[in-house]
């Protein structure tokens, strides 16, 4: 009896090891590939490059995260995330060029940012202070995802504006939600790839990022 209670602690001291080394991993990488993002957002924008073709972004986006789920297990993935992120940095110039050459452009960017860093750090000290799991957030995010896109392709094609914040809503609460859900299955073992959870936060940052611009951009009239 007291074997199986020493094997079972010595379990679980090993399984809480793991969880803090994919939750270390997992920010650091974050860190590097947010910096390297800002990197290339800041070449795109000095280079004055245009706004990319919505199909070209998606098959860019969409084929270097599949290559990433592709290399996961490998250390060439953490090089994939690294295209990944990116190029994902290099679209975001253009964006934030147009934003910038509105009169209250550098007030709309900085204060997305700020709401940005906020509301990331809130929701990752929630999942990661209470310990609580969120993985009933799977479903939701699952449907969300599939409306949100089916709403934005509406959007684009059909011109629709108020479709458009509606959407742009929509994606910060998406986003917030795969933030609770991803940091919960890193704090609960439900994720031990520390690449694909980076990626997943990443998304969910760059998607908040980008709808909190757009909804700003509205509410000052630009």
């Amino acid at each position: 009896m007291a074997n199986q209670t020493y094997e079972m602690q010595q379990r679980a001291g090993a399984g809480a090891v793991d969880t803090h080394k994919v939750l270390r991993n997992t920010y650091m990488l974050l860190s590097m590939t947010l910096l390297f993002s800002a990197v290339t957002a800041w070449l795109a924008m000095a280079m004055s490059v245009g706004r990319m073709n919505i199909f070209v972004f998606f098959m860019g986006a969409y084929g270097l995260m599949f290559l990433v789920h592709k290399l996961q297990n490998s250390a060439a993935g953490i090089l994939a995330a690294f295209a990944f992120t990116g190029f994902m940095g290099f679209t975001l110039g253009p964006v934030l060029n147009m934003y910038l050459s509105l009169p209250n452009g550098a007030g709309i960017v900085m204060t997305a940012l700020g709401m940005t860093g906020i509301t990331f750090a809130g929701l990752s000290a929630v999942a990661l202070i209470t310990r609580k799991d969120f993985s009933f957030l799977g479903n939701f995010i699952l449907a969300g995802a599939i409306v949100l896109v089916l709403a934005m392709v509406a959007a684009l094609v059909f011109n629709i504006t108020g479709l458009a914040l509606v959407v742009s809503a929509g994606f910060v609460l998406f986003s917030s939600a795969v933030i609770l859900y991803e940091t919960s299955q890193l704090v609960h073992g439900g994720q031990t790839n520390y690449i694909l959870a980076t990626i997943s936060l990443y998304v969910a940052i760059y998607n908040l990022f980008i709808s909190l611009l757009s909804l700003l951009g509205f509410a000052s009239d630009d």
